[in-house]
């Protein structure tokens, strides 16, 4: 029976059998039995990993250190308020933060626990409920995630994609225009703007890669 640690584009840890592409923790979650309590965070530090790294084969679950939780892709942990991991993912955790810096317009490179705190208020409010914002459609990049009626979907090229745990579907009618919903948090989304690429499930891209993002997946 599959754990309850995948999560999806608005934050929300469930349990289902497709696992994805792409790991992180927010601190350790699980009790006995490795059944999630009431918190869905104990840190700030919300980060995206590799599923391996250097060939170690990590327990999802080890007894009170961390909770593994498991994402279709990086579109998605970004979306969920994760950024790239600064230990597995060295080389992507420096452009996004040097994005970070562009888009702040920041003397230097911002350190781990600046981003942290900031992405944790645009995360959540004080009821613990998922924060989203209204935004035009024209002036988001392409790799954000945003709500639909449908559910949650990934932008590319101002076409929106179905999300779901094992890919994204085709996207449907023409390109979306006027305000939409945004999930991703705003600092997420000028990090990208600034230039940061995030990894998205191949399923996104029937043809040419669009410009702004990386495929995941074989």
């Amino acid at each position: 029976m599959p754990l309850q640690n995948r999560v999806m584009p608005a934050g929300e840890i469930v349990d289902h059998a497709s696992r994805g592409l792409m790991m992180g923790n927010r601190g350790c979650l699980h009790g006995q039995g490795r059944s999630l309590g009431v918190s869905r965070w104990r840190s700030k530090l919300w980060i995206c990993c590799l599923l391996e790294f250097k060939g170690v084969q990590r327990d999802p679950m080890p007894p009170g250190r961390w909770t593994a939780l498991f994402f279709l892709d990086e579109a998605t942990a970004l979306s969920a308020g994760h950024r790239p991991c600064g230990y597995c993912r060295r080389p992507d955790y420096l452009a996004f933060a040097q994005a970070w810096r562009a888009a702040r317009q920041l003397p230097q490179r911002p350190l781990a626990p600046e981003m942290d705190a900031a992405l944790h208020a645009e995360r959540t409010d004080r009821s613990r409920r998922k924060l989203s914002y209204t935004a035009p459609v024209a002036g988001l990049p392409g790799g954000v995630m945003i709500r639909t009626a449908d559910g949650p979907g990934l932008l590319l090229n101002g076409r929106v994609h179905p999300w779901s745990f094992r890919g994204y579907g085709a996207s449907a009618g023409a390109g979306r225009t006027g305000p939409v919903e945004v999930l991703t948090p705003p600092s997420i989304v000028a990090a990208i703007t600034a230039g940061y690429r995030p990894l998205v499930h191949r399923s996104a891209v029937a043809g040419d890669q669009p410009p702004g993002i990386r495929i995941l997946g074989p």
